[in-house]
């Protein structure tokens, strides 16, 4: 046997491991200290703050009695109060007999119901919070594309030589076609459909006060900005920067004629031909069956080869504020929300396929993928799958968040809490539930293609 043949993918496997370690602590760190931080302010006292589970390899002490402490398996993390017996926060009865009134008042079972209904609400919350914040901060870093359409840096595409397009360049036309309102979808896609499909096509800009003819490529290209994990292309080994070329012996310059031909085939190989570093590449590529999410609610199936592509340059961009880019954050959190539960519904009623559920080795094949496309897609993951989690621990699922905010739900409405018997027999089956959607996710990782 080889070896060193061996080593690209045992180098993209430590990758995939480490991106998922780390994409998992930041959000249970996160999650976990929302629901210490909240318990603290509300007079509940934590014994321990562990990230992992099992051995522990390191911990400390705070002044408040904290025990602070990193464990072995890095698949989670938890906060055990006082009282509880043990990280499912499960009442430790006898510890709670034991304890004085004004002790039990520190406890998460003893605390009035209010500060237990905050504690355990801080943890998703502290999620979507964390979401919210890392969207707006690439927002505000990215930036807007503002009224005018200023050509920043142009990508490197096969023929590039031949453009006199420059970085600075304000477009008012492409292919004698002024250049239409942002906001005004429906002239925008007359712009595409009317547009020569060519390369290169001429500019007119506006260039140092002048407004003169330029050579540029054509707008939209088939080039490969994005790779979607798992998918036919990110499997086959294309990368970010490929621009394609032909399809089927076809020579192609524009994006929606690659979109039309993967659509169109209906599942059908594509012989493809890529240019990569100035050199052809042949690549042999089968679409798959996406269930792709819509406005409405609804889901549509469509062919695709998982690749995201973007205009000939980066469009020049003027700052976003921080409020803006905050009302930002919290649309696309709303957004994932909305889509992950229209997607499980639609899951559960047989509308799409239930392969669309991922388990631990899905999500730690995508936090692999999004860490190789660079640090802000990775960053941009960790945000939506904070949501994903955020969302996730408020189903009222026992030993999840949402069922013991049921629990209270019921002692608020009843004046009382369920009895510990009954507690232990949910708990056992809300764990079961658990167990069994990871096993079922799993098994999806496994076997859907």
């Amino acid at each position: 046997m080889d070896i060193l043949a061996l080593l690209p993918s045992f180098g993209n496997s430590v990758l995939v491991i480490l991106a998922f370690v780390v994409a998992l602590s930041i959000i249970v760190a996160i999650h976990e200290y929302g629901h210490y931080i909240v318990g603290r302010w509300s007079g509940i006292h934590a014994e321990v703050f562990s990230l992992g589970f099992g051995p522990v390899l390191w911990s400390r002490f705070d002044k408040r009695g904290t025990k602070w402490q990193i464990a072995a398996i890095p698949m989670g993390g938890y906060v055990k109060f006082k009282g509880d017996a043990d990280a499912a926060s499960g009442k430790d009865v006898d510890t709670m007999n034991a304890l004085s009134d004004d002790d039990r008042r520190h406890t998460m079972h003893g605390a009035p119901l209010w500060a237990r209904t905050a504690t355990v609400a801080a943890g998703p919350i502290f999620n979507f919070i964390l979401s919210i914040v890392v969207f707006a901060g690439v927002m505000m870093a990215n930036g807007q594309v503002g009224d005018k359409l200023i050509v920043g840096e142009l990508r490197e595409l096969p023929n590039t030589a031949e453009y006199t397009l420059q970085a600075g360049d304000v477009v008012q036309a492409i292919d004698g076609q002024d250049i239409p309102d942002f906001d005004d979808g429906d002239a925008f896609e007359m712009f595409w459909d009317s547009m020569t499909k060519a390369d290169p096509l001429t500019y007119q800009v506006e260039r140092d006060g002048q407004v003169l003819d330029a050579y540029g490529p054509y707008l939209y290209p088939p080039i490969v900005l994005s790779l979607a994990p798992r998918s036919a292309a990110y499997n086959a080994g294309l990368k970010q920067g490929d621009v394609f070329s032909a399809i089927d012996g076809k020579d192609i310059v524009a994006f929606s004629q690659l979109k039309d031909a993967v659509e169109g085939g209906e599942g059908r190989t594509l012989a493809l031909t890529v240019q990569r570093d100035g050199q052809a590449q042949e690549f042999d590529l089968t679409p798959r069956r996406v269930d792709e999410p819509q406005a409405d609610g609804g889901f549509v199936t469509n062919w695709r080869i998982g690749i995201g592509g973007g205009l000939a340059f980066e469009p020049a961009t003027e700052a976003m504020g921080a409020g803006e880019a905050v009302v930002a954050g919290v649309r696309q959190t709303g957004r994932i929300i909305e889509g992950s539960i229209s997607g499980l519904y639609h899951m559960v009623t047989g509308a799409i396929s239930s392969c669309n559920l991922s388990g631990p080795v899905g999500i730690a094949q995508t936090s692999g993928a999004m860490a190789s496309q660079g640090l802000q897609s990775f960053i941009w993951f960790i945000a939506v799958l904070s949501t994903a989690i955020g969302l996730l621990n408020l189903f009222p699922i026992p030993v999840l968040d949402g069922g013991h905010l049921v629990f209270y739900a019921y002692e608020a409405v009843t004046g009382k809490p369920p009895s510990d018997g009954a507690l232990r027999i949910l708990m056992t089956l809300g764990l079961t539930l658990v167990l069994g959607l990871m096993v079922f996710g799993l098994t999806n990782d496994l076997f859907c293609p």
